[in-house]
């Protein structure tokens, strides 16, 4: 999402690295760049113009900490503020309430709010378990949650929310035609009450554009309904746009958050910069795919590292923890140690590789990831090569997986035809996999501290120059 300004704000930096004094001059001229990258990246002229002057006077004047250059100050000093601008801290869902607690989701039609009520529902209903513990707060404990559709007014909207239930396992209030918004308010939370839910989801009826209409209809279900958290949702995609909505909502209704949605998404991230310094209100989750659990709490700090070319390794660590079975890396734990691994778990780490977010999604929480990307493009390498690899794999036989060497000729012929392939790329999968196995070999003689130090050259994605 950000990776037009981290490479404009990266080009900046570049200059203040590695100087030995910075002038007035200097830190005005990279100021200027910056300001210019902030509002290309479609962040409100009021808050850059805030960002700046906040920002400069400290740069000026830096106290510069022995060991550290000018220029490294400078860029923590812009990373502290951006932080700041962001909203300091991670904002958790208040859900300290009697039960059961209301999370009111409003927002414009097409905005993603139903999908967003379906994710935060499978999110609170799963707690911990299958996601990583650090996800944290109003999350970590396991909660029975109630969605509710009160969109009446577009086509299959209640529909829609019913079988997103059922995909995720979150129970819906069951639909009575021609019933109104807020008679289904009042039966959503007379259920919740009777059958001892924790928490209950209230999908609201979106617009095309903000009317009076709208804003009379959702103020009096929150007034009938007492949410304990009013949820604003935001398509990142619209940039401005979502800033001017979220400040119109809130200026009727008592916004407590913001959900951000398609941050995965091809934007430019000013929706995400602006949002907290405009509406006064903290950004609590950010969508970042279309899977169920493709939700996660907006960290300031984590975005800044990500924004300034430092990567976000902990969010990367987490996507880890989430996505990799603990058992099954294990065993090919203890497989590697034995020197054994053949195409089947190849193929399985491929795998894991797609479900954390496939090669640009990884390289955008490394730090220097812009490098990265221009690297990987150099090398013409791109998502569809996990997807080939792992068609090669396929097309094998399971002899052939679990022991890649009676591969010749012919064989290698036969794969490439069945996967749609050149046979020099199945020579490539297969001199991956030797080096790989190679490498494990060595454990055992050289000791884990010598193999973590190759663990760097045979962890490259596949054809990554070295």
């Amino acid at each position: 999402m950000f990776e037009g300004l981290s490479k404009r704000l990266g080009d900046v930096f570049d200059k203040l690295r590695g100087r030995g004094a910075l002038s007035e001059a200097d830190v005005d001229a990279a100021l200027r760049e910056v300001r210019t990258a902030l509002l290309e990246a479609d962040v409100a002229l009021p808050v850059v113009r805030d960002f700046i002057d906040s920002v400069r006077p400290k740069a000026v004047g830096a106290d510069v900490i022995r060991s550290v250059t000018p220029g490294q100050m400078v860029i923590k000093i812009v990373n502290d503020h951006l932080v700041e601008m962001l909203g300091g801290t991670v904002a958790d869902l208040d859900l300290n309430a009697i039960p059961p607690v209301v999370i009111l989701m409003v927002g414009l039609q097409g905005s993603g709010k139903t999908t967003s009520s379906a994710k935060i529902g499978y999110r609170l209903s799963q707690g911990p378990q299958g996601m990583a513990a650090e996800f944290g707060g109003s999350f970590s404990v396991k909660r029975r949650v109630m969605m509710a559709s009160l969109d009446t007014r577009r086509p299959a909207a209640q529909q829609q929310l019913k079988v997103l239930g059922e995909q995720t396992g979150v129970p819906t209030l069951p639909i009575v035609p021609l019933e109104m918004p807020l008679a289904i308010t009042r039966r959503a939370l007379e259920t919740a009450r009777r059958e001892g839910f924790d928490v209950l989801i209230l999908d609201t009826a979106g617009r095309l554009s903000i009317d009076e209409e709208l804003m009379k209809e959702v103020a009096d279900i929150s007034a009938l309904a007492k949410p304990k958290e009013t949820l604003l949702v935001a398509d990142a995609m619209t940039g401005q746009d979502a800033v001017n909505v979220a400040k119109a909502f809130n200026e009727r209704l008592a916004v407590t958050g913001i959900v951000l949605t398609r941050v995965d998404g091809d934007a430019r991230g000013g929706a995400a910069l602006s949002m907290r310094a405009v509406t006064g209100r903290p950004v609590k989750l950010i969508g970042v795919g279309e899977k169920f659990d493709a939700l996660e709490p907006f960290h300031p700090d984590r975005i800044a590292s990500r924004i300034l070319g430092m990567g976000d390794i902990v969010s990367l660590v987490e996507r880890a923890a989430e996505t990799i079975d603990k058992e099954d890396a294990e065993k090919l734990a203890a497989r590697v140690r034995k020197g054994q691994f053949d195409m089947d778990d190849l193929l399985n780490q491929l795998r894991q590789l797609r479900k954390m977010g496939g090669l640009s999604g990884l390289m955008g929480m490394l730090p220097g990831a812009m490098q990265a990307k221009a690297a990987m493009s150099k090398a013409k390498i791109d998502e569809g090569q996990l997807k080939r690899q792992e068609a090669v794999i396929l097309s094998m036989t399971p002899k052939e997986r679990r022991n890649p060497d009676v591969i010749h000729a012919s064989r290698k012929k036969r794969i490439a035809k069945g996967s749609g392939v050149q046979v020099q790329d199945v020579n490539k999968l297969l001199k991956q996999h030797a080096d790989m196995l190679k490498m494990m070999k060595r454990v055992n003689k050289l000791g884990e501290k010598e193999f973590m130090r190759g663990l760097g050259g045979m962890m490259q994605p596949p054809g990554f120059p070295r």
